[in-house]
């Protein structure tokens, strides 16, 4: 008898299911892992959403730091980076060797204890900030003239510069006017070269507050009208340095036009005039507009000028009060900043945004007038933007030394006016000097800019 092998089982259906699992598992795995795009395209519209939620709630440091366009950027953007402790080399001048420090700055000489204030040193990122030249500076300006031009900011810069470049040749002071020497003009004769500063709180016409004029605490404004005081002059300046801002805090009546209409004004009501409260930075937006407006007018009106100007508007600078101004309100930090500790107030980064946006509208009118003409360049205008690095340093006014050894006696802090506007000299302010030395150096084709 032949034995024959038995039947094979019956074809199982749940095991096909079972096998085809398994093969199609690796499968799917292997797919999603070499293209996952069409999850992530899911998710993305979700995390743009929640990033443009993010960034208009809040504003940061980093939102005021944008490149600049022209003279600057070429070489390097000094507008980004952050403060370093520098031990080795602090300031090349101090209060005692430089004679041209204005009294309440010259917080050496008015006993400040602490000294951490002047080892900081601006560091831009991905460029180097050369340590200042005061001879090369000399050179740049050789046969030029300097002019600062603005309110106590504009002459707290101007005498850093003096200080810095008092090291190697000593200013001669060749013309003072006006009260409280407000229009000023140093020579260095070696280098048949001149700075000046003019008194121009406002930059355009301005009638500042004064009981006799019937202003007690009121300054008016003519907001399209340029100050003559600097605007008469402008032909015989090479360099022009503005610098305004913290005099548009302060109570004003604004006129416009010929007929010098009332714009409105800015806290006038509480003195019993009937003017509309309008704030001031549309006010201060008009002023910086008209400024340059008038450098760009009277540059291509004046057929006979083919010398190059320079126009550098020094953007607004923070002050660091913890508390009122008038009310005992102090600056005590001892260091700067660090990022991330404190959010800039929403009115510096304002007062910053409108100057730099009306420097590009300038340029944008200077170059629609140099093609209308069909003439060269003659005035380069740039924004020297010292806001974000000016912020980070609460550490660098005289506060309570803006007097001289303001607790001798027992005097205790509550009873002392502090100065949390201005800067100490030497201190940060010298930093803006050292970023305009640059900005020469591309103005006059000889950018020394030295890659980390």
């Amino acid at each position: 008898m032949k034995h024959h092998p038995p039947p094979p089982p019956p074809f199982s259906i749940k095991k096909l299911i079972t096998w085809a699992l398994y093969a199609l598992i690796p499968l799917l795995l292997f797919h999603l892992y070499f293209h996952p795009l069409p999850l992530q395209q899911q998710q993305q519209p979700q995390q743009q959403q929640q990033q443009q939620k993010k960034s208009i709630s809040v504003i940061s440091s980093q939102e005021v730091v944008k490149k600049t366009t022209g003279i600057i950027s070429r070489s390097c953007n000094y507008t980004d980076g952050r403060w370093v402790l520098d031990n080795q080399q602090g300031p090349i001048y101090n209060g005692t060797s430089c004679s041209t420090i204005k009294d309440g700055q010259n917080c050496m000489a008015h006993g400040r204890p602490d000294t951490g204030y002047l080892h900081w040193r601006w560091q831009p990122r991905g460029c180097k900030l050369p340590r200042f030249n005061p001879s090369a500076f000399l050179n740049l300006i050789k046969n030029k003239h300097l002019v600062f031009v603005g309110d106590s900011m504009a002459r707290n810069q101007l005498e850093s510069l003096l200080c810095l470049l008092s090291t190697v040749s000593t200013p001669e002071l060749v013309y003072r006017d006006g009260e409280e020497n407000k229009f000023r003009r140093w020579s260095f004769h070696e280098y048949k070269a001149n700075v000046s500063v003019f008194w121009s709180p406002f930059l355009v016409k301005g009638v500042e507050k004064s009981a006799a004029l019937g202003l007690k605490n009121h300054n008016k404004l003519y907001v399209d009208v340029a100050d003559e005081r600097w605007a008469s002059e402008l032909h015989g300046f090479d360099i022009i340095v503005f610098s305004i801002g913290h005099w548009f805090l302060h109570p004003a009546i604004y006129f416009e036009g010929q007929e010098e209409r009332v714009l409105g004004c800015h806290h006038c009501r509480e003195d019993g005039f009937n003017h509309s409260e309008i704030g001031f930075f549309d006010v201060f937006r008009k002023a910086v507009k008209t400024t340059l407006h008038e450098v760009v007018e009277r540059k291509a009106m004046d057929d006979g000028d083919d010398h190059h100007q320079l126009v550098v508007v020094t953007t607004f600078s923070p002050a660091h009060f913890e508390g009122e101004w008038d009310k005992a309100g102090a600056c005590p930090k001892k260091e700067p900043y660090k990022e991330g500790e404190r959010a800039m107030e929403y009115m510096d980064v304002e007062m910053r945004r409108i100057e730099v946006e009306e420097v590009e509208a300038a340029k944008k009118e200077l170059l629609l007038l140099q093609e209308k003409k069909k003439e060269k360049k003659m005035v380069e205008i740039e924004a020297l933007d010292v806001t974000r690095m000016a912020w980070m340093r609460g550490d660098g006014h005289p506060g309570p030394y803006m007097h001289a050894f303001p607790f001798a006696n027992g005097v205790v802090q509550e009873r002392v006016q502090n100065d949390c506007v201005h800067w100490c000299l030497p201190g940060p302010i010298d930093t803006w000097n050292q970023i305009l030395m640059q900005m020469l150096k591309t103005w006059n084709g000889r950018d020394q800019q030295q890659p980390l």
